[in-house]
């Protein structure tokens, strides 16, 4: 056989799919840790995951817009990032509905009952054929599944979890969530749920965030080996601080919740508060992280006007909603507290949805439909939303120091004034955002992450606030990322059988699994993968 662009021959790569008993199980930081676990082995490795459904998602350098959870586990794996790795995401905007972005770009809305009625089936070969075209490329991929193969409501219409996993024949390794206790009866349930078929491809499990004595685990681990017939691949301990890029969109119930930080002391003598406006359908809050990875700097989700009392900083984030953003903001009292804030030249910071409605005006027919809005004025800016989404990786200056972000928006500014751009290019001109006094706002995620603009913005922030607060100047995000990825990486290696895996991974699904009754009806009119 002859190499493929990727200079591989043979046979398509290995393959395995990381399933949960339930959503936040742990599927998305396995998947990251069994990626930098191989390619710290020398293997070439992909993530793939068929369906993501998330608010925080990033973009391609080829200008896709895919999960950042995948790209977070594309970073892992040590590749760049592809619309291949995530060739379905949806994007909630609401309980109902939400936007279908295909190969990288939007597609359209589509209510839950229409996307599971049919459109998910049609997506189908545009999965396997991205999977296919990775197993080419790789040596290995690792996939991720979505909430849980067991959800029998949804099996006929299946791409993200056994119906992937049956049409490329890959092995599947269920994860659980001990912290949260019953994880046993989850494994057995989990399994019990599957028909015969799909049955057959559960390799085994993985316990995650276990605290404790392994030994006294392993009695029970090995009677549900005796009840299912399969093994427990691994027992990972729960590990704080790892920080790592989150799939979903941030419950309104972790309100006060205090982002995940380094340890180390302040570098000057105060610290810097920072309160996170948890609006609706928040995106790419990730945004912050690199916020809290400054020692010193505390930063916390919040929803009510006197929580920014004592704050130094207050961000408006990202939203899937502007318009109901900008609603609900008005009607807990924070938009009023943000004026007072802009009044008193206290630091305000919007990003993307939070710059727009920071702006006076937003004419929206596209997203909210809701036609001309007034916004909070605190800007001299007026968005008009497009059909059209940008997606783009600009690069800039600002503040005197190299900035990099990435733009998902369908929003466009228009600038009428200001003290200054945000961001400008190498001659000076403008190319995002603006200042009023302590007021920032910017279509641009994760400039944050770039380390020399954060610091300087930081001291801006200090200085305006009052705050003895003094970035360290030796703090790298892309380093205490690659910490983190590494620190996952060696979970898997130091608490899982890592010999096993590889077979797996190598070999496909093991033969002689049982059947763990009563199981799943079959199915009449499916993706049932290999036996379609």
């Amino acid at each position: 056989m002859t190499a493929d662009r990727s200079g591989r021959t043979g046979p398509p790569g290995g393959g395995l799919l990381v399933a949960g008993t339930t959503s936040d199980a742990g599927k998305s930081v396995v998947t990251a840790g069994i990626c930098r676990w191989l390619v710290r082995k020398g293997v070439k490795v992909a993530p793939f995951k068929a369906q993501n459904m998330s608010l925080n998602s990033f973009v391609t350098r080829d200008g896709a817009e895919i999960g950042r959870a995948q790209a977070m586990q594309a970073a892992a794996a040590r590749v760049e990032p592809s619309a291949l790795m995530n060739p379905v995401l949806l994007k909630p905007g609401g309980d109902r509905s939400s936007q279908v972005v295909l190969m990288g770009k939007p597609v359209g809305e589509l209510s839950a009952r229409g996307y599971h009625a049919g459109r998910q089936e049609q997506l189908f070969g545009t999965v396997t054929e991205c999977l296919a075209e990775l197993r080419r490329t790789h040596d290995a991929v690792i996939c991720e599944g979505a909430g849980s193969p067991a959800e029998i409501n949804l099996r006929r219409s299946d791409i993200v979890n056994m119906g992937i996993a049956r049409a490329a024949r890959l092995p599947v390794v269920v994860v659980g969530d001990i912290d949260r206790g019953g994880v046993f009866a989850s494994f057995f349930g989990t399994t019990a749920l599957l028909s015969p078929e799909d049955q057959e491809l559960i390799a085994g499990y993985v316990v995650n965030k276990f605290r404790g004595d392994v030994s006294l685990l392993e009695p029970g681990l090995e009677m549900l080996r005796d009840l299912t017939g399969r093994r427990t691949f691994g027992v990972l301990p729960f590990a704080h601080g790892l920080g790592i890029d989150e799939e979903d969109g941030l419950r309104v119930s972790l309100r006060g919740a205090v982002r995940e930080s380094v340890v180390a002391p302040p570098h000057g003598a105060d610290v810097l508060r920072v309160a996170v406006c948890a609006v609706p359908l928040m995106s790419n809050f990730t945004d912050v992280d690199a916020l809290a990875a400054e020692p010193g700097v505390v930063v916390r989700f919040v929803d009510r006007p006197e929580e920014l009392a004592d704050a130094d900083l207050v961000v408006v984030p990202g939203t899937r909603g502007t318009v109901r953003a900008l609603a609900w903001l008005r009607e807990r009292g924070l938009a009023d507290a943000l004026a007072r804030r802009a009044a008193e030249g206290r630091p305000v910071l919007g990003i993307c949805g939070g710059y727009q409605l920071l702006g006076e005006r937003i004419d929206d027919d596209v997203e909210s439909r809701a036609g001309t809005v007034e916004g909070l004025g605190l800007l001299p800016v007026r968005v008009r939303f497009a059909v059209e989404k940008t997606l783009t990786r600009p690069v800039g200056e600002a503040l005197g120091e190299h900035v990099e972000g990435y733009e998902i928006h369908h929003g466009v500014a228009e600038v009428l004034g200001g003290d200054e751009a945000f961001i400008s290019d190498d001659q000076g001109h403008s190319l995002d955002g603006c200042r009023v006094g302590a007021v920032w706002g910017t279509h641009w995620h994760g400039s944050l992450e770039s380390d020399g603009f954060r610091r300087a913005f930081l001291r801006r922030v200090a200085a305006a606030a009052g705050r003895a607060f003094v970035p360290a100047p030796d703090t790298s995000f892309g380093a205490l990322r690659e910490e983190q990825l590494d620190r996952l990486g060696d979970l898997v290696e130091e608490h899982a059988d890592t010999d096993a895996l590889l077979r797996l991974i190598e070999d496909g699904v093991p033969g002689g699994l049982p059947f763990i009754p009563p199981g799943a009806p079959p199915l009449t009119r499916s993706l049932q993968g290999g036996n379609r």
